[in-house]
């Protein structure tokens, strides 16, 4: 798998039928081992190793009905009080993010609230915080630490 733009992180793998898996710690299970899958798991031990999320607030690959369509998200870290403070938009590394990622990102927001968004083809991370007043999102160069209110 391609090296990305992420902190070095130890994964578990397996093989078996000649698939690669890896180990996803918030689902807690082997999943087959994709390019994107990949870059969510690097996000994932980003989030949980360097900003220091607890596992029991990520939710990961759930699906959310937007517009009346069944859509599935990527990572979502959830406030304690229930509400969502982050969604994550992961992209393999070869898919280029430009505005058609972020409008998925905005519609999926629009059905979830999030505070912070995150798209992240594992080589650039782009970071926003919602500004749900003037219905937009203002970049920013990381997103916060876990912090406890």
């Amino acid at each position: 798998m391609q090296a990305l733009n992420f902190p070095k992180f130890s994964f578990r793998f397996k093989n078996s039928e000649n698939k690669i898996s890896i180990f996803d710690v918030i689902r807690k299970k082997f999943v087959i081992l994709q390019p994107e899958e990949w870059v969510r798991q690097h996000c994932v031990a980003y989030l949980i190793e360097h900003k220091g999320y607890p596992t029991s607030l990520i939710n990961v690959e759930k699906e959310l009905t937007v517009n009346g369509l069944k859509k599935r998200y990527d990572i979502v870290v959830f406030n304690p009080d229930g509400s969502i403070f982050l969604m994550v938009e992961c992209k393999a590394d070869k898919i280029k993010i430009d505005q058609t990622t972020f409008d998925q990102i905005a519609r999926y927001n629009l059905a979830l609230n999030a505070e912070f968004l995150m798209v992240t083809n594992g080589i650039n991370h782009y970071y926003c915080q919602m500004d749900f007043k003037n219905e937009c999102y203002n970049f920013l160069k990381d997103i916060p630490h876990y912090n406890l209110q």
